[in-house]
């Protein structure tokens, strides 16, 4: 049995020589069997570290077996050959008891040089593979904060054109609706006596009239002058009251602004506050369209000082919101939402339950304010 074993076995005794050996072990550590009969096997095959340092027989995992009758299994070594040579190895030690007296022990022993090499090329490869991975990483890492700041500063772009349409409107349009109506105001006075052109005068006025509006609803669209004349707070408590105004939903309103929290000043302020007003906007748009609620309820709270926090939640009973609509590419007013929000640090949750409504929660930390 012992020489048909591809697996190299020795004896030792309980001094550490060798009582017997088998032609594979002696093939692998290349001895002859009566070269090994008698020598110590720690001194002749376990004497040095793969690092080239002295390997203590006190240590040795071999000899503990009969030493302290302590059994082992070791892959993480070397033996060295004959000529000098080393080859790691896989090796076990058990203690030979004979009538309860230990009387040595036995050791198997395995080449595992090509398994070692091919560990060694697999952890290569993984390691190559993790780098490849983190360097992929943090490409697509760097390309989305580009297209980040990208998408912020289009952002910027289309804030600054809608302030810049809508300065003009009220500028240009405006101010020739107020003379158109100054100019048939003036004519309606000066034809009391036709009938017919006073009926003419007073219907052009309300046409004048309902232009005026429109032209109004139009700039607000394009950017609310609260927004810039009182601030944010006061924006979305007003941009709520006109959604709940329009929809005549049943509604559950509450605003809480912390003591000493002021609304951002300055540029990131500035567009810190114009994310915060549009991702309320498609908030409340999105009940409009697709909700088919009957109540709403809004929540604007603002943590206060020393990092205040803004929190904008939106509930409804409507139909509920599917994940996999939510998940959905296509949906521009969602992603734009979480882009939004993404870029000053914030997060978007929406849970929507088919049949219980949609709730849409907007976490975003207030920017620091800038020093003067």
């Amino acid at each position: 049995m012992l020489e048909s074993t591809g697996d190299g076995i020795f004896g030792i005794d309980n001094a550490g020589g060798c009582t017997f050996a088998n032609r594979a072990a002696c093939e692998m550590l290349g001895w002859r069997v009566n070269e090994l009969l008698g020598r110590n096997m720690h001194a002749l095959i376990h004497h040095t570290h793969a690092d080239g340092s002295h390997y203590p027989e006190g240590d040795c995992p071999i000899f503990n077996a009969f030493r302290r009758g302590l059994p082992c299994r070791i892959d993480s070594e070397v033996l060295w050959r004959a000529d000098g040579s080393s080859f790691a190895a896989e090796y076990s030690s058990y203690p030979i008891i004979d009538d309860g007296v230990v009387q040595g022990a036995v050791v198997t022993l395995i080449d595992i040089t090509e398994r070692k090499r091919g560990e060694q090329l697999l952890q290569q490869a993984h390691e190559e593979l993790e780098r490849r991975v983190e360097e992929r990483t943090a490409e697509l890492r760097s390309a989305l904060g580009q297209m980040r700041e990208l998408s912020a500063h289009l952002e910027t772009v289309r804030e600054e054109e809608r302030t810049r349409i809508a300065r003009e409107i009220h500028d240009e349009l405006g101010s020739l609706l107020v003379a158109l109506k100054m100019d048939v105001n003036w004519l309606g006075a000066r034809v009391t006596g036709q009938p017919e052109l006073g009926a003419k005068c007073r219907g052009m006025g309300r046409l004048i009239d309902t232009a005026v509006d429109n032209v109004g609803r139009i700039m607000t669209d394009l950017r609310p002058s609260i927004l810039d004349h009182q601030g944010l707070w006061a924006a979305l408590e007003w941009q709520a009251q006109e959604f709940l105004d329009s929809s005549e939903l049943k509604s559950d309103l509450q605003v809480h602004i912390s003591h000493g929290v002021a609304v951002p000043q300055g540029l990131d302020g500035e567009r810190w506050a114009i994310a915060v007003f549009r991702i309320f906007q498609e908030m409340l748009s999105n009940v409009a369209k697709h909700a088919r609620a009957q109540g709403v309820r809004i929540r604007l709270y603002v943590d206060g000082p020393p990092e205040p926090v803004l929190h904008l939640e939106v509930t409804d009973d409507g139909v509920g919101a599917l994940p996999e609509a939510l998940d959905d590419r296509r949906r521009h007013g969602v992603m734009g939402m979480r882009e939004r929000a993404a870029h000053f640090g914030g997060t978007l949750r929406i849970n929507g339950v088919p049949g219980h409504g949609t709730a849409v929660r907007l976490v975003m930390p207030l920017p620091p304010a800038e020093a003067t």
